[in-house]
């Protein structure tokens, strides 16, 4: 395994623990969660959330997967890339249409755009490699 390769796996491993963990805390402390990372986008939604918890622990074992599947690290990478992806578009839609401040592009750089992009380019570069 060259240095790419394992950079791309510790990346997938990281990134794939952390949605797992984010998606169980959704779907098991939803109103906690709500509170310390949502209260600003208007009322709770229990079933909402516990929706997307799914989702982000869905993406989240995606990643693990590829992390331990090199051959098909493209497809399930590029699979957690596109629900990060499509997340963090309605994240930039509800900023363009003044729903949230333009603060909220910066303060959700770390979270939301940055594992889409880091999952989107270990897809890509695995698609390129094979």
């Amino acid at each position: 395994m060259d240095g790419r390769s394992r950079l791309a796996t510790w990346l997938l491993l990281a990134l794939g623990a952390g949605a797992v963990v984010n998606g169980l805390v959704m779907l098991f402390a939803t109103e906690a969660w709500f509170a310390r990372i949502a209260a600003d986008t208007g009322a709770l939604n229990l079933h909402l959330v516990r929706d997307v918890g799914a989702a982000y622990v869905t993406s989240g074992v995606s990643s693990l997967w590829a992390a331990r599947a090199p051959r098909l690290r493209a497809p399930l990478a590029g699979l957690a890339a596109l629900f990060l992806g499509l997340h963090g578009g309605i994240h930039v839609a509800e900023v363009m249409s003044g729903v949230q401040p333009p603060a909220h592009l910066l303060e959700d750089f770390p979270g939301v755009y940055l594992p889409a992009l880091l999952l989107a380019t270990v897809s890509f570069a695995s698609r390129a490699r094979e």
